[in-house]
């Protein structure tokens, strides 16, 4: 095996590219087999893809949907095979893609150790071994004895968390599947992935999350529509891949400041309904970092709409923790405000919230635009920013409270 920077070779990625032919119909899908004639289109989700990966390393992947991570991912784990170029990995490969994805619904959590284990080729005689502490990592306890179709989705991904990772591999490709659970278990994952890393295991970690990219990978790799962007050390690849994704969201909120400009010029008459629209959403105060850190006392929200109705609108906002735990929501309408008016049917509001008490973490805030009684929703941009709060005090909890000790 070649060594690369003076790391064992477990990764090899060689001009790897992957189409899917896509038929009209089931008949065009017959008379290719029968005539041996294209009779379809092809969609290219990757294009001569070429990487290594050393003993040890981390590679982040990144890209917005639709880019291909997860033909990526699917042919690394081997459920998908190349079109095109070859790829060889030394080793146990473990992928955490579709957890639970293996498992027998009517057979219970137990039998589905050793049915789902045989997949992944953990012999009986090794998962009687491995059993008490796969048993032990899940927390199922007597839900073990139940069938798998009785479980929730968070038992589901205990125990198939911990059979898949009951074996430390070689290679552990993990996809978004780790999001999902709860914070407990979400931390006991975390923990174990992190061990395997420090004990050489070589790692493939894809995620929409930036931050765990910069704090566990040694490297990225940028796909955008099926094509290596950008393959280095991680802070540059993520620096140009965020400069691209500011830009796409620049020429998103220009396009939709040139719809209602028309449309408050009259040259476009939509139903008055449909052509109201949420023009601009931004915060004050935010610094560096991804996802940026709330750097001022107070929480300023700027929020800009379009409403041809003539009568002033509603706006709203939600703030929410980053796990989706509701903090506040707040709307012109019941608190008794309205909108300012910037004439041609454009409106806009700021709202503060003063010296934010709020713990360190990550959040998120939600814009909404309604009619001026707050009855109907125009349109809603769920999530739209999040931002990230540090705090001196690592106390735990969501907000601090105006509190005295006597």
């Amino acid at each position: 095996m070649s060594a690369q920077s003076g790391k064992l070779q477990v990764l090899q990625v060689d001009g790897v590219s992957k189409e899917y032919r896509l038929y009209a119909s089931a008949r065009d899908r017959l008379k290719a087999l029968v005539t041996g004639k294209p009779y379809h289109r092809s969609h290219w989700a990757l294009r001569d893809v070429t990487f290594k990966l050393g003993r040890g390393e981390c590679l982040g992947v990144v890209g917005n949907n639709g880019a291909g991570k997860s033909s990526l991912l699917k042919l690394l784990a081997g459920t998908l095979l190349p079109t095109q170029g070859k790829l060889e990995r030394a080793g146990r490969v473990t992928a955490i893609l579709e957890l639970g994805a293996g498992f027998h619904p009517d057979f219970t959590g137990r039998e589905n150790l050793y049915f789902a284990g045989n997949i992944i080729g953990i012999p009986a005689p090794e998962m009687r071994r491995l059993e008490p502490e796969i048993v032990a990592f899940s927390e199922l306890g007597e839900a073990l004895e139940r069938p798998v179709k009785t479980y929730s989705s968070g038992m589901v991904v205990r125990l198939a968390f911990a059979l898949v990772t009951a074996v430390q591999p070689d290679l552990l490709i993990i996809d978004e599947a780790l999001a999902v659970g709860d914070q407990h278990f979400q931390k006991k994952c975390v923990d174990r992935i992190d061990a395997f890393r420090r004990n050489g295991c070589t790692i493939l970690f894809c995620s929409h999350s930036l931050y765990h990219v910069r704090q566990l990978c040694d490297r990225a790799l940028w796909l955008d529509g099926g094509v290596v962007k950008a393959l280095g050390d991680t802070e540059s690849v993520l620096a140009a891949y965020e400069k691209h994704v500011r830009m796409q969201e620049q020429t998103k909120e220009a396009a939709i400041v040139a719809v209602a400009s028309a449309m408050a010029s009259n040259s476009v008459q939509p139903d008055s309904r449909s052509a109201a629209c949420i023009v601009s959403v931004a915060l004050d105060g935010l610094g560096l970092g991804e996802p940026p850190l709330l750097e001022s006392e107070d929480l300023v929200v700027h929020i800009e709409v379009f409403s041809p109705q003539g009568a002033p609108p509603s706006i709203g906002v939600m703030l929410e923790q980053a796990q989706g735990v509701g903090i506040d929501s707040v709307a012109t309408h019941a608190d008794g405000v309205l909108p300012k008016s910037l004439g041609a049917g454009r409106w806009r509001s700021t709202l503060t919230f003063s010296r934010l008490p709020l713990h360190t973490g990550e959040y998120v805030v939600s814009a909404y635009l309604f009619d001026g009684q707050g009855l109907v929703v125009f349109e809603e941009w769920r999530r739209y920013l999040t931002f990230r709060v540090m705090r001196p005090s690592l106390t735990p909890g969501l907000v601090r409270l105006e509190h005295n000790w006597s």
